[in-house]
């Protein structure tokens, strides 16, 4: 494969600067069917994957009796070799331009690498510029030809029986909000845009473009926030149909929990800072490591032998295999994440996790401390350690709040278990993928579920206090109920009766927005890779919402429907300006050839054109230099001259 590569490389490269002729076969005039004659013959440069670098020397014919179309333009004639290949105003073809967008939006690959790809691999030099100007151009080609096939794609989607619309954003540090709408059962993106904040009346407008050009869809699943769920709600209202508008329950269970779960968790978060548990066992670990020093490796070794033997796990080593135990025992309480499912508040507790350790390891400080190792230096630093955990065991707010905590958290984690809300996969964690049930399944294991939620609904009522010291227990029961009974009607629905052309069936609609939420997390994780940057804020705020729509060329029933396959892509991009062509020439208006993505939504925050302007110079020389003339004015000192120019 290397060998055919490099050898395909050298032929094109071979080739390159070559100049070829490209004149069409002698065609009458469109209009009068009279002979045409040659106007000009020039020659330019070309770029394409398919032919590498040349040079062609064009023929264009004119109508030899001045024939114009309606819209007052000559009829002429071009090579359609050429016009088929080479982009308006470019000497780039458009199968080139295909390359980049798909390295870059689909492959998240840099510049750089696309440049270096191109020019080793197809004998084609650009520059980086040049590579992020394809890039863009490649985005507004994709949304034309998506808008232009708008009619197969809603009849795909008809199809099937009707789309569930799934709608959500996403962003960064609150710039670069990116609205997506998607096809649950197809995963196709239909509509992505730039907003500056998530307010119903920015998100309405889009949704109705969506219903506007596939139809109603025959499900609604949205997260919790005020805006789509206002959005959603006016959306239904106006269409006048029984959509089903349902809840995420993974979203549902994470508002719950943080009601039940965030006035104790915070509290016990605050503990821990007011008495600096976790920097001082920072500092414990730093400080033996240093002790330590180049013996450390020697100690490590010490410890696995101390650790590995039974007899004397009751009673810490001596020297520097002690130190280091003293040092793993501080590192393994900071290491209370690991307890987690790497989730997010409140679907793991980490200070919680942290309490239960330093509870622990206090035990075994004290248990350590009563059969003494006879080192005093090995006895210090266990001493130390066990000063640093023992506010958490003997303080009696610790104990009280995590208490309390951990009572709440329980029920939060029957109520996780009734919805089956599991962990989410991850490598980090473990935790396997489970395979997607038949209709039939799925039908069974919804029904199960609601019936499971129904039946903690009915213990939760009868362990629910009336009166007494159950407090706490009763608020929280009460506002579990509260809950369910305010979200009662969206929760469940999922099951969709639609009709298909096999005939009758039951579909159901995903249970979470996760389609979205792994979207979002699959579209970061590359742009991640792609710049290197942990942090996306500027990335979000320039990457133009078209990206998204890029990525349904992942999808083939969506490719199939758009242009066949990716490898004639560029072939639909090249009919689509033929189309614009012949509009403009026909008189029924003026193309405007796709260059870049449409125009950019100010972001709710203080964008970087903003702050550029904000920040420069001039901007503080102005507003000193009218503080300045208003303070003269005020007292009375200002020249004539400068009052005039402050007026």
């Amino acid at each position: 494969m290397r060998t055919l590569q490099g050898r395909f490389a050298q032929q094109v490269q071979s080739v390159s600067g070559v100049a070829v002729s490209a004149r069409g076969a002698p065609k009458p005039c469109t209009l009068c069917e009279g002979p045409m004659k040659v106007q000009k013959t020039y020659q330019h440069a070309g770029k394409t994957i398919e032919h590498g670098a040349f040079r062609v020397r064009e023929t264009v014919c004119v109508c030899a009796d001045g024939c114009r179309h309606p819209s007052g333009v000559l009829v002429t004639e071009r090579a359609d070799s050429v016009a088929s290949r080479l982009m308006p105003n470019s000497v780039v073809g458009y199968d080139v331009m295909v390359f980049v967008g798909l390295q870059r939006f689909c492959e998240y690959r840099q510049r750089e690498e696309i440049r270096a790809d191109l020019l080793q691999n197809h004998g084609i030099g650009l520059s980086s510029g040049e590579i992020s100007r394809l890039a863009k151009r490649f985005l507004a080609y994709l949304k034309a030809l998506d808008e232009e096939r708008t009619e197969p794609l809603r009849a795909v989607l008809a199809a099937d029986g009707g789309w569930p619309l799934h709608i959500d954003a996403t962003g960064e540090d609150g710039r670069g909000t990116l609205l997506v709408a998607l096809a649950g059962w197809r995963r196709w993106v239909l509509g992505t845009w730039k907003v500056p904040t998530e307010r119903a009346e920015v998100i309405l407008p889009h949704l109705r473009t969506v219903v506007d050009r596939f139809g109603p869809p025959c499900a609604v699943m949205r997260d919790m926030g005020r805006g789509v769920s206002k959005a959603v709600g006016e959306l239904v209202e106006e269409l006048g149909l029984e959509i089903p508008v349902l809840t995420c329950h993974q979203h549902f269970l994470a508002d719950v929990g943080k009601d039940l779960l965030e006035s104790d968790y915070g509290k016990l978060r605050d503990l821990f800072r007011r008495f600096k548990v976790r920097p001082a066992l920072r500092t414990l670990a730093r400080d033996l490591g240093h002790k330590l020093g180049e013996n450390i490796e020697g100690a490590r070794d010490g410890l696995k032998v101390w650790q590995e033997d039974p007899e004397s796990a009751q009673q810490l080593p001596r020297g520097n295999p002690g130190i280091a135990s003293v040092r793993a025992f501080s590192q393994w309480i900071l290491d209370y994440t690991s307890d987690g499912q790497y989730e997010d508040f409140p679907f793991d507790r980490p200070y919680l996790d942290l309490y239960d350790r330093c509870v622990l390891a206090n035990r075994a400080i004290a248990s350590f401390l009563g059969s003494t190792s006879g080192d005093r230096k090995v006895d210090k630093a266990l001493r130390r350690l066990q000063r640093i955990v023992e506010p958490v065991v003997a303080d009696i707010p610790f104990s009280q709040v995590a208490q309390r905590l951990r009572r709440r958290a329980k029920l939060f984690d029957e109520l996780r278990d009734a919805l089956r809300i599991l962990p989410q996969a991850s490598g980090r964690n473990g935790s396997k993928v489970r395979n997607r049930p038949s209709a039939g399944k799925a039908i069974e294991e919804l029904q199960d579920i609601r019936q499971a939620v129904d039946q903690l609904c009915v213990s939760l009522m009868e362990r629910r206090p009336e009166r007494g010291p159950g407090q706490d227990m009763r608020e929280a029961i009460d506002l579990i109920m509260h809950h369910i009974e305010q979200y009662q009607e969206s929760l469940w629905g999922h099951e969709i009766r639609v009709s298909t052309e096999t005939g009758e069936e039951v579909r159901l609609v995903e249970r979470t927005n996760n389609l979205l939420e792994n979207f979002f997390g699959t579209m970061k994780h590359g742009e991640r890779r792609r710049s290197g940057r942990k942090i996306l804020t500027q990335d979000f705020e320039r990457l133009p919402p078209e990206a998204a729509l890029a990525c349904n060329l992942k999808q083939p029933d969506y490719v199939q429907v758009l242009c066949g396959s990716l490898d004639r892509l560029a072939e639909a991009f090249a009919q689509l300006d033929a189309q614009g062509r012949a509009t403009e020439l026909a008189g029924h208006g003026k193309k405007t050839f796709p260059m870049e993505p449409g125009s950019k939504i100010v972001s709710a925050s203080l964008p970087r054109e903003d702050l550029l302007l904000v920040r420069s110079k001039a901007m503080r020389q102005t507003i000193l230099s009218a503080a300045k003339t208003r303070r003269r004015r005020k007292h009375g000192t200002a020249t004539p001259g400068r009052k005039a120019t402050a007026e």
